[in-house]
């Protein structure tokens, strides 16, 4: 009988070579099947661009809701100090004037709210703002299609929203941002 050799003997060892092939196929598979879910920001329609000067229209002062935001993220509202978390029922309040006040909207058809910022102003506060002025319309067309339809706004018709858009509209003036800490 041939002597067996220390060589010839089983090794203990695994073989890895491939290893790094797997390992690299699923890196690959997991790159190509995997979607980045993306931040969307603010859902807004801008105007179409316009080499042409703006026209200069005159509103009355009551009818407009001037918000400004300054740099260190506080709120100025109709020119007093205000909480964000009380701007959403002064908007409802002032585009529905239900007392009747000489210093709120003529009516919601002529209310508008105006909305500025300064550059310095922190995105989370700007979008605070922009929520509570979305949920004031959001709130006022679903009372109004309450009262008049007797559903929500969302599970109305088109021709029934149009129809709610028109006794409330959106009237949005974003201004442009001031300089840091201008304002």
């Amino acid at each position: 009988m041939a002597k067996k050799s220390s060589k010839d003997r089983l090794s203990n060892e695994v073989n890895a070579g491939s290893m790094a092939d797997i390992a690299f196929l699923l890196l690959i598979f997991f790159l190509v099947t995997t979607t980045i879910a993306e931040d969307k920001g603010v859902l807004v329609r801008l105007p179409p661009w316009s080499d042409e000067p703006a026209d200069v229209l005159k509103f009355k002062e009551r009818n407009v809701y001037s918000i400004l935001v300054n740099a260190n993220n506080d709120l100025l509202v109709r020119g007093e100090p205000k909480r964000v978390e009380d701007l959403k029922e002064g908007i409802k309040e002032f585009i529905m004037n239900p007392t009747k006040r000489s210093d709120l909207a003529e009516s919601s058809e002529d209310a508008i709210v105006s909305f500025k910022n300064d550059r310095g102003t922190k995105y989370a506060t700007y979008l605070e703002v922009y929520n509570e002025v979305m949920a004031a319309y959001n709130e006022l067309w679903d009372e109004y299609a309450n009262a008049k339809y007797g559903k929500d706004y969302e599970f109305l018709t088109k021709e029934q929203r149009l129809a709610v858009r028109e006794v409330i509209p959106k009237k949005l003036s974003e201004a442009e941002p001031t300089a840091f800490g201008e304002e």
